[in-house]
Protein backbone atom coordinates (compact mmCIF):
# COMPACT_ATOMS: atom_id res chain seq x y z
CA UNK A 1 0.00 0.00 0.00
CA UNK A 2 1.10 3.52 -0.79
CA UNK A 3 2.54 5.08 2.54
CA UNK A 4 2.09 8.63 1.33
CA UNK A 5 -0.63 10.39 3.33
CA UNK A 6 -2.56 13.63 2.18
CA UNK A 7 -1.83 13.79 -1.74
CA UNK A 8 -4.95 12.50 -3.04
CA UNK A 9 -4.08 13.95 -6.63
CA UNK A 10 -0.70 12.78 -6.99
CA UNK A 11 -1.24 9.56 -6.35
CA UNK A 12 -4.48 9.14 -8.19
CA UNK A 13 -1.98 10.40 -11.27
CA UNK A 14 0.53 7.96 -10.44
CA UNK A 15 -2.12 5.11 -9.90
CA UNK A 16 -3.32 5.64 -13.64
CA UNK A 17 -0.17 5.71 -15.11
CA UNK A 18 0.81 2.38 -13.49
CA UNK A 19 -2.77 1.09 -14.47
CA UNK A 20 -1.99 2.44 -18.04
CA UNK A 21 1.55 1.04 -18.01
CA UNK A 22 2.33 4.92 -19.23
CA UNK A 23 4.60 6.15 -16.62
CA UNK A 24 6.95 9.50 -17.39
CA UNK A 25 10.76 8.68 -17.49
CA UNK A 26 11.12 11.05 -15.01
CA UNK A 27 9.26 12.92 -12.77
CA UNK A 28 9.66 16.36 -10.87
CA UNK A 29 8.02 16.13 -7.37
CA UNK A 30 7.42 19.64 -6.18
CA UNK A 31 6.15 20.47 -2.90
CA UNK A 32 7.83 22.51 0.64
CA UNK A 33 9.94 20.24 3.09
CA UNK A 34 8.69 17.39 5.00
CA UNK A 35 5.77 17.36 2.40
CA UNK A 36 6.79 13.44 1.99
CA UNK A 37 8.10 13.92 -1.31
CA UNK A 38 10.42 11.48 -0.58
CA UNK A 39 8.28 9.32 0.62
CA UNK A 40 6.21 9.03 -3.01
CA UNK A 41 9.32 8.52 -4.37
CA UNK A 42 10.00 5.45 -2.59
CA UNK A 43 6.61 4.24 -2.80
CA UNK A 44 6.50 4.88 -6.82
CA UNK A 45 10.07 2.64 -6.51
CA UNK A 46 8.06 0.25 -4.97
CA UNK A 47 5.11 0.42 -7.25
CA UNK A 48 7.14 0.03 -10.27
CA UNK A 49 9.60 -3.14 -8.54
CA UNK A 50 6.50 -4.78 -6.35
CA UNK A 51 6.35 -8.67 -7.04
CA UNK A 52 2.96 -8.29 -5.55
CA UNK A 53 -0.59 -8.29 -6.78
CA UNK A 54 -1.65 -4.57 -5.59
CA UNK A 55 1.53 -2.60 -6.22
CA UNK A 56 2.99 -1.07 -3.96
CA UNK A 57 2.59 -4.00 -1.18
CA UNK A 58 5.37 -2.82 0.87
CA UNK A 59 5.49 -6.71 1.97
CA UNK A 60 7.39 -8.92 -0.62
CA UNK A 61 11.11 -9.00 -0.99
CA UNK A 62 11.50 -6.03 -3.69
CA UNK A 63 9.39 -3.69 -1.40
CA UNK A 64 11.31 -4.33 1.32
CA UNK A 65 14.64 -4.10 0.39
CA UNK A 66 13.61 -0.77 -1.16
CA UNK A 67 12.76 0.57 2.25
CA UNK A 68 15.63 -0.70 3.73
CA UNK A 69 17.70 1.06 1.34
CA UNK A 70 19.46 -2.23 0.33
CA UNK A 71 18.15 -2.19 -3.53
CA UNK A 72 20.58 -2.60 -5.80
CA UNK A 73 18.06 -0.48 -8.62
CA UNK A 74 17.11 2.39 -6.15
CA UNK A 75 19.51 4.81 -5.52
CA UNK A 76 19.15 8.14 -3.95
CA UNK A 77 21.09 11.29 -4.53
CA UNK A 78 22.31 14.26 -3.04
CA UNK A 79 24.71 16.73 -1.92
CA UNK A 80 26.64 14.66 -0.44
CA UNK A 81 26.78 11.74 -2.98
CA UNK A 82 29.94 10.63 -4.62
CA UNK A 83 32.16 12.81 -2.19
CA UNK A 84 35.70 11.97 -1.24
CA UNK A 85 35.47 10.49 2.11
CA UNK A 86 37.95 12.75 3.45
CA UNK A 87 36.55 16.06 2.72
CA UNK A 88 34.57 17.13 5.64
CA UNK A 89 33.67 20.49 4.39
CA UNK A 90 29.87 21.33 4.03
CA UNK A 91 28.77 20.58 0.48
CA UNK A 92 26.08 23.51 -1.28
CA UNK A 93 25.78 21.17 -4.59
CA UNK A 94 25.19 17.82 -6.50
CA UNK A 95 28.10 17.43 -8.38
CA UNK A 96 28.55 16.60 -11.66
CA UNK A 97 30.57 13.54 -10.66
CA UNK A 98 27.30 12.10 -8.87
CA UNK A 99 25.34 12.58 -12.21
CA UNK A 100 28.47 10.87 -14.33
CA UNK A 101 27.85 7.88 -11.39
CA UNK A 102 23.98 7.95 -12.42
CA UNK A 103 24.51 7.30 -16.10
CA UNK A 104 26.67 4.70 -15.51
CA UNK A 105 24.27 2.83 -13.78
CA UNK A 106 21.66 3.41 -15.69
CA UNK A 107 23.28 2.20 -19.08
CA UNK A 108 22.97 -1.36 -17.74
CA UNK A 109 19.46 -3.26 -16.88
CA UNK A 110 18.13 -3.59 -13.90
CA UNK A 111 20.25 -6.28 -11.44
CA UNK A 112 17.33 -7.52 -9.47
CA UNK A 113 14.26 -5.48 -10.82
CA UNK A 114 12.18 -4.63 -13.21
CA UNK A 115 13.27 -0.48 -13.31
CA UNK A 116 15.72 1.47 -12.10
CA UNK A 117 14.56 4.34 -9.92
CA UNK A 118 17.10 7.08 -9.12
CA UNK A 119 16.12 9.76 -6.80
CA UNK A 120 17.39 13.22 -6.65
CA UNK A 121 17.02 14.38 -3.53
CA UNK A 122 17.08 18.19 -3.57
CA UNK A 123 17.31 18.59 -7.07
CA UNK A 124 17.41 22.68 -6.56
CA UNK A 125 21.30 22.03 -5.47
CA UNK A 126 22.83 20.43 -8.93
CA UNK A 127 25.40 22.19 -10.49
CA UNK A 128 25.40 23.71 -13.59
CA UNK A 129 27.55 21.14 -14.78
CA UNK A 130 25.50 18.67 -13.03
CA UNK A 131 21.64 19.39 -14.16
CA UNK A 132 23.17 19.74 -18.20
CA UNK A 133 25.16 17.03 -17.74
CA UNK A 134 21.41 15.35 -16.35
CA UNK A 135 19.81 16.56 -19.48
CA UNK A 136 21.58 14.21 -21.72
CA UNK A 137 19.48 11.62 -19.89
CA UNK A 138 16.68 13.23 -19.54
CA UNK A 139 16.79 13.75 -23.36
CA UNK A 140 17.83 10.00 -24.54
CA UNK A 141 15.88 8.01 -21.13
CA UNK A 142 17.13 4.76 -21.28
CA UNK A 143 14.92 1.53 -21.39
CA UNK A 144 13.18 0.54 -17.91
CA UNK A 145 14.88 3.85 -16.03
CA UNK A 146 12.36 6.69 -14.50
CA UNK A 147 14.30 9.64 -12.62
CA UNK A 148 12.66 11.31 -9.81
CA UNK A 149 13.92 14.96 -9.27
CA UNK A 150 12.39 16.45 -5.62
CA UNK A 151 12.36 20.16 -5.04
CA UNK A 152 11.54 22.80 -2.39
CA UNK A 153 12.51 25.59 -4.72
CA UNK A 154 11.69 24.75 -8.06
CA UNK A 155 12.53 28.25 -9.59
CA UNK A 156 16.34 26.86 -9.12
CA UNK A 157 16.07 24.21 -11.30
CA UNK A 158 16.89 24.92 -15.18
CA UNK A 159 13.59 25.30 -17.32
CA UNK A 160 15.39 22.47 -19.75
CA UNK A 161 15.17 20.04 -17.14
CA UNK A 162 11.49 20.94 -15.73
CA UNK A 163 10.18 20.80 -19.55
CA UNK A 164 11.87 17.08 -19.48
CA UNK A 165 9.50 15.93 -16.31
CA UNK A 166 6.41 15.04 -15.88
CA UNK A 167 5.77 17.67 -12.89
CA UNK A 168 3.79 16.33 -9.87
CA UNK A 169 2.82 19.02 -7.04
CA UNK A 170 2.58 18.41 -3.53
CA UNK A 171 0.64 20.21 -1.55
CA UNK A 172 0.57 20.87 2.45
CA UNK A 173 -0.90 18.85 4.22
CA UNK A 174 -4.30 20.09 6.06
CA UNK A 175 -3.69 20.89 9.61
CA UNK A 176 -7.16 19.03 11.01
CA UNK A 177 -5.77 15.82 8.59
CA UNK A 178 -2.34 15.63 10.50
CA UNK A 179 -4.19 16.47 13.99
CA UNK A 180 -6.02 13.73 13.68
CA UNK A 181 -3.44 11.22 12.09
CA UNK A 182 -1.46 12.28 15.23
CA UNK A 183 -4.23 11.05 17.54
CA UNK A 184 -5.52 8.07 16.12
CA UNK A 185 -2.85 6.37 14.60
CA UNK A 186 0.39 7.53 16.50
CA UNK A 187 -1.33 8.27 20.20
CA UNK A 188 -0.16 11.61 20.90
CA UNK A 189 -2.64 13.46 23.30
CA UNK A 190 -4.98 16.24 21.68
CA UNK A 191 -3.18 19.43 23.23
CA UNK A 192 -0.12 18.05 21.99
CA UNK A 193 -1.38 16.87 18.35
CA UNK A 194 -3.16 20.27 17.89
CA UNK A 195 0.22 22.40 18.46
CA UNK A 196 2.39 19.86 16.49
CA UNK A 197 -0.19 20.25 13.29
CA UNK A 198 0.23 23.94 13.89
CA UNK A 199 3.87 23.95 13.89
CA UNK A 200 4.23 21.71 10.96
CA UNK A 201 2.83 23.98 8.54
CA UNK A 202 1.60 21.26 6.26
CA UNK A 203 4.85 18.97 6.55
CA UNK A 204 3.66 15.58 8.12
CA UNK A 205 6.84 14.42 8.17
CA UNK A 206 8.10 17.37 10.22
CA UNK A 207 5.25 16.74 12.55
CA UNK A 208 5.61 12.45 12.88
CA UNK A 209 9.08 13.37 13.82
CA UNK A 210 8.79 15.49 16.34
CA UNK A 211 5.74 13.37 17.87
CA UNK A 212 8.44 10.81 18.71
CA UNK A 213 11.74 12.61 19.12
CA UNK A 214 11.05 15.14 21.84
CA UNK A 215 14.21 16.89 21.22
CA UNK A 216 13.11 17.69 17.36
CA UNK A 217 10.83 19.98 19.56
CA UNK A 218 12.58 21.12 22.49
CA UNK A 219 15.47 22.31 19.15
CA UNK A 220 12.58 24.06 17.91
CA UNK A 221 11.93 25.70 21.30
CA UNK A 222 15.53 26.78 21.96
CA UNK A 223 15.79 28.60 18.66
CA UNK A 224 12.60 30.51 18.97
CA UNK A 225 14.07 31.80 22.83
CA UNK A 226 17.20 32.36 21.28
CA UNK A 227 15.55 34.14 19.32
CA UNK A 228 13.50 36.22 21.45
CA UNK A 229 16.79 36.97 23.55
CA UNK A 230 18.79 38.51 20.27
CA UNK A 231 15.91 41.43 20.51
CA UNK A 232 16.70 42.44 24.27
CA UNK A 233 20.69 41.52 22.61
CA UNK A 234 23.67 44.39 22.41
CA UNK A 235 25.00 44.36 18.91
CA UNK A 236 28.31 42.37 20.11
CA UNK A 237 25.88 39.95 21.68
CA UNK A 238 24.57 39.61 18.53
CA UNK A 239 27.16 39.87 16.08
CA UNK A 240 28.73 36.46 18.83
CA UNK A 241 25.36 34.56 18.16
CA UNK A 242 26.22 35.25 14.12
CA UNK A 243 29.72 34.05 14.45
CA UNK A 244 28.21 30.98 15.76
CA UNK A 245 26.02 29.88 13.28
CA UNK A 246 28.51 28.07 10.97
CA UNK A 247 28.78 27.11 7.25
CA UNK A 248 24.91 24.87 7.41
CA UNK A 249 23.52 26.62 4.76
CA UNK A 250 20.11 23.95 5.09
CA UNK A 251 20.43 24.45 8.65
CA UNK A 252 20.76 28.27 7.93
CA UNK A 253 17.51 28.31 5.93
CA UNK A 254 15.48 25.90 8.30
CA UNK A 255 16.33 28.81 11.28
CA UNK A 256 15.09 31.44 8.86
CA UNK A 257 12.06 30.23 7.66
CA UNK A 258 11.32 29.01 11.77
CA UNK A 259 12.06 33.07 12.58
CA UNK A 260 9.75 33.97 9.53
CA UNK A 261 6.82 32.14 10.88
CA UNK A 262 7.17 33.59 14.13
CA UNK A 263 7.67 36.96 13.00
CA UNK A 264 4.51 36.20 10.46
CA UNK A 265 3.05 35.98 14.24
CA UNK A 266 3.67 38.68 15.66
CA UNK A 267 2.53 40.60 12.45
CA UNK A 268 -0.64 38.64 12.38
CA UNK A 269 -0.95 39.66 16.93
CA UNK A 270 -0.65 43.26 15.34
CA UNK A 271 -3.43 43.36 13.18
CA UNK A 272 -5.57 41.27 15.41
CA UNK A 273 -5.77 37.81 13.94
CA UNK A 274 -4.63 35.72 16.80
CA UNK A 275 -6.48 32.90 16.10
CA UNK A 276 -4.18 32.32 13.17
CA UNK A 277 -1.10 32.36 14.52
CA UNK A 278 1.10 29.20 14.24
CA UNK A 279 3.45 29.34 17.37
CA UNK A 280 0.45 28.91 20.01
CA UNK A 281 2.30 28.04 22.53
CA UNK A 282 4.14 31.13 22.39
CA UNK A 283 1.47 33.66 23.05
CA UNK A 284 2.25 35.40 26.16
CA UNK A 285 5.69 36.55 24.67
CA UNK A 286 4.05 37.29 20.67
CA UNK A 287 1.67 39.35 22.39
CA UNK A 288 4.24 41.13 24.75
CA UNK A 289 6.50 41.82 21.61
CA UNK A 290 3.60 43.15 19.26
CA UNK A 291 2.52 45.93 22.21
CA UNK A 292 6.64 46.45 21.96
CA UNK A 293 7.47 46.77 18.43
CA UNK A 294 5.74 48.97 15.90
CA UNK A 295 3.72 47.62 12.53
CA UNK A 296 6.74 49.18 10.44
CA UNK A 297 9.50 47.65 12.60
CA UNK A 298 7.44 44.17 11.96
CA UNK A 299 6.91 44.55 8.59
CA UNK A 300 10.67 45.77 8.00
CA UNK A 301 12.08 42.74 9.68
CA UNK A 302 10.43 40.21 7.68
CA UNK A 303 11.69 42.00 4.44
CA UNK A 304 14.93 41.21 5.47
CA UNK A 305 14.21 37.56 6.52
CA UNK A 306 13.29 37.30 3.39
CA UNK A 307 15.64 38.42 1.49
CA UNK A 308 18.21 36.43 3.66
CA UNK A 309 16.70 33.47 2.57
CA UNK A 310 16.95 34.57 -1.14
CA UNK A 311 20.69 35.59 -0.89
CA UNK A 312 21.67 31.76 0.73
CA UNK A 313 19.75 30.44 -2.25
CA UNK A 314 22.29 32.50 -4.28
CA UNK A 315 25.38 31.23 -2.24
CA UNK A 316 25.75 34.11 -0.20
CA UNK A 317 27.96 33.94 2.52
CA UNK A 318 26.63 32.93 5.58
CA UNK A 319 28.13 34.68 8.47
CA UNK A 320 27.76 38.06 6.27
CA UNK A 321 23.83 37.36 5.83
CA UNK A 322 23.63 36.83 9.76
CA UNK A 323 25.72 39.78 10.29
CA UNK A 324 23.28 41.57 8.33
CA UNK A 325 20.39 40.35 10.06
CA UNK A 326 21.51 41.47 13.28
CA UNK A 327 21.69 44.79 11.88
CA UNK A 328 18.44 45.24 11.16
CA UNK A 329 16.57 43.23 14.07
CA UNK A 330 14.18 45.82 14.85
CA UNK A 331 14.66 46.55 19.14
CA UNK A 332 12.60 48.38 21.54
CA UNK A 333 15.18 50.87 23.57
CA UNK A 334 14.69 50.76 27.18
CA UNK A 335 13.05 47.17 27.41
CA UNK A 336 16.37 46.04 29.21
CA UNK A 337 19.92 47.88 29.95
CA UNK A 338 21.16 47.46 27.12
CA UNK A 339 21.97 50.14 24.16
CA UNK A 340 23.08 49.17 20.69
CA UNK A 341 26.03 50.99 20.15
CA UNK A 342 25.64 53.91 16.67
CA UNK A 343 27.72 52.74 13.41
CA UNK A 344 30.41 54.49 12.34
CA UNK A 345 29.19 56.69 9.44
CA UNK A 346 31.98 56.51 6.19
CA UNK A 347 32.71 60.04 5.21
Amino acid sequence: MWRTIGQPSALSLLEHSLRMSNLAHAYLFVGPPHVGKTTLALDLAQAVNCQGDKPPCGECYSCRRIIDGKHTDVMVLDVNSARDPKDTKPRTEISIKAIWNLQRSASLPPYEGRYKVFIIDGAECLSDEAANCLLKTLEEPPSAVIVLLLTAEEVRLLPTVISRCQRVELKPVPRTEIETLLREQRGVDGDRAKLLARLSQGGLGWALRAAIDEAYLAQWTQRLSEMFSLLNASLEERFVYAARQGNDRKSAQELIELWLLCWRDLMLTKCGAEQAITNVDRIPTIEDWAQTLTLLQTKDFINSLQKSLRQISLNANLQLVFETLMLDMPRKEGKTGHTIPPLPVSL
